[in-house]
């Protein structure tokens, strides 16, 4: 994996079943522990934590995704949107809590789409929009320029 090339520890906790899905977070509470992880990413993970698991890492747990939710929720949103003729597409970063990607907003982004644009165009755009916005969050996370207040978020922005 990547991770190697920079020295990073590298696991992989797949997930067979439900009653493995517990086991995996039990594991995944374990490495944070063993290793002093104080913050979380969940760029393509594309799992739901448990309410508890939530409730302990929510504040320092970022997820990133395309900005389609709830239009074209699911899967093959670029499809789906390309069939519809969407045009612009965008990317969203905000805490995980338990209620699925309806934690505090911390970054969003958007770019245009035109009839030019194919679904592969789609996709690639929406992943380089979705770095950037990941990119952001991170770097604000870890600067500690974002307040939390309620359900919103205060940004401090460069």
């Amino acid at each position: 994996p990547i991770a190697t090339m920079f020295g990073v520890p590298f696991r992989s906790l797949p997930i067979a079943d439900k009653a493995n899905k517990m086991k995996q977070e039990e594991e995944i509470e374990q490495i944070l522990e063993e290793n002093n992880v104080d913050f979380l990413v969940l760029a393509r993970y594309m799992q739901i934590f448990s309410p508890e698991f939530c409730a302990r890492h929510w504040r320092h747990t970022i997820n990133i995704h395309h900005s389609f939710l709830p239009a074209f929720e699911g899967a093959r949103p670029y499809h789906r949107a390309h069939e519809r003729g969407v045009k612009i597409i965008g990317a969203t970063a905000h805490f995980a809590t338990s209620e699925l990607d309806a934690g505090p907003i911390i970054e969003q982004d958007i770019t245009r789409i035109t009839h030019r644009d194919s679904i592969a165009d789609m996709v690639r755009k929406g992943r380089d929009l979705e770095r950037i916005v990941l990119a952001r969050a991170v770097r604000w996370h870890l600067d500690d320029r974002i307040i939390i207040n309620g359900n919103k978020t205060i940004l401090f922005e460069d």
